[in-house]
């Protein structure tokens, strides 16, 4: 086993050549990621951006295959590991491993500072190996004892952390540098969406919404909540997503109510709900999808209820959105005080109480390269992109029930539903499972 430190510095970690093969998924021009670049070095103000991408076997990347530091992706569209960058606001270096032919009969080609073409491929006019990252920081860094910040992901077990550490004790790096997490900093930037992301998150939602609509075709009494949640990968997998976006969520009877049920173990019984929290990664950008059906296609006058109410909750809080002023949060201009205050002034559970109770996540989040998006806690405006998902989850009567799409605000401000292909309306479920047509009419 290779520790982090050998990992990241001196031993290769694969690479290769053929810039058709460099990028599985499907990438933005490099100016996309070149604009990002510079945005990020004129909110370091004069100070340094380094970050390291994760090994290739490294924590969970070892069992599930890689997948990219979503920093660092957002900065490169590179997915290659072990990758790193040095920023600031008048240099921008890529270091790249060396190639070993070894290890690529293990894992296959990746780039490395010899392909043919790395500047084009990459979009950094200075590609170099990853051990001389000393010497080009030692380059930038200014004489004496300036007080200068490197912005960094100080996470403890991230690449970047393990490097450093390392130049630390090695001497290469100067004391009067101070560490600052580049997470929150990113996280403005990233809150934002450019048109070229929408493209992409569309591709996932459109993806998503087609395993939905194959679940909607294929649910009854006697089937299993694995099948269904398996056919539902299956549907978007072949569509081009990569890979789910989270652990996929198929809950029937009162696995319904519980929030991120994900066995996917039980049977699907008759006059069960069924709800389904599944969504797909398509080129890195995630989707975030929740439909409830009746197990039969038939819902009960309680089950109806309760969805009506939940569903009511949803459209409340998309008639109120204003671009500019709307909010995520629980203050002025809260779209999920909205949603909240409708299931609380509508029906009553079985000992006569308001329903709020029961309504006992928050409203949305920002969706993005993650399907929990790191966001800037300002108001929403063009390019935000964020879910609505209000629910209702009585343990007591086997009723949970989540109605949830990814949306995002264009640039004249309007709300835009990525998922709204699916229905919504309960006599839509119960007419699309009945003919196995998806009108949402």
């Amino acid at each position: 086993m290779r520790s982090h430190r050998t990992n990241y510095l001196f031993i290769p970690i694969l690479i290769l050549v053929i810039s058709s093969l460099a990028f599985a998924s499907e990438r933005q021009p490099n100016s996309e990621y070149q604009a990002r670049r510079k945005a990020l070095a004129a909110k370091a103000q004069g100070g340094i951006v380094l970050l390291i991408a994760p090994g290739e076997n490294d924590g969970p990347n070892a069992i599930y295959g890689f997948r990219q530091d979503e920093n660092f992706y957002y900065l490169t569209g590179l997915t290659d590991p072990g990758a790193a960058i040095l920023i600031t606001s008048e240099v921008e270096v890529l270091f790249l491993p060396p190639r070993n032919a070894v290890q690529e009969r293990w894992t296959g080609p990746k780039l490395n500072p010899e392909t043919k073409g790395i500047s084009g491929i990459t979009g950094f006019d200075k590609v170099r190996p990853l051990s001389s990252i000393p010497d080009e920081l030692a380059k930038i860094v200014p004489s004496g004892l300036t007080r200068i910040s490197l912005y960094t992901d100080t996470t403890k077990e991230s690449a970047s952390t393990h490097l450093i550490e390392w130049m630390k004790q090695a001497g290469q790096i100067p004391s009067f540098l101070q560490i600052i997490d580049l997470k929150a900093v990113l996280g403005a930037l990233r809150a934002h969406k450019s048109l070229g992301e929408i493209e992409l998150l569309k591709k996932a939602a459109d993806a998503s919404v087609a395993a939905h609509l194959s679940a909607f075709n294929a649910i009854r009494p006697g089937v299993s909540e694995r099948e269904i949640s398996s056919l539902m990968q299956y549907e978007f997998g072949k569509r081009g997503c990569e890979r789910p976006a989270y652990a996929p969520i198929v809950g029937s009877g009162i696995n319904s109510t519980v929030l991120h049920y994900s066995d996917d173990s039980g049977a699907i019984h008759d006059g069960d709900l069924v709800l389904m929290d599944v969504g797909g990664e398509y080129s890195m950008y995630a989707t975030d999808i929740t439909r409830t059906v009746p197990a039969n296609g038939k819902f009960t006058s309680r089950q109806r209820e309760i969805y009506d109410i939940v569903l009511g909750a949803q459209q409340a809080a998309i008639d109120a959105f204003k671009s500019g002023q709307s909010t995520l949060g629980r203050g002025p201009n809260s779209l999920h005080q909205v949603a909240a205050e409708y299931i609380n002034t509508h029906g009553k559970d079985l000992h006569g109480q308001p329903l709020g109770q029961y309504f006992i996540h928050s409203l949305s989040h920002h969706v993005g390269l993650n399907v929990h998006d790191p966001n800037d806690n300002v108001a929403l405006g063009p390019g935000s992109v964020f879910t609505i998902e209000p629910g209702i989850y009585i343990t007591e009567e086997k009723i949970g029930v989540r109605i949830e799409d990814t949306f995002y605000v264009n640039d004249k401000g309007e709300l835009v539903n990525l998922s709204g292909a699916i229905p919504r309306k309960a006599e839509a479920i119960e007419k699309s499972m009945a003919t196995g047509t998806n009108s949402n009419k």
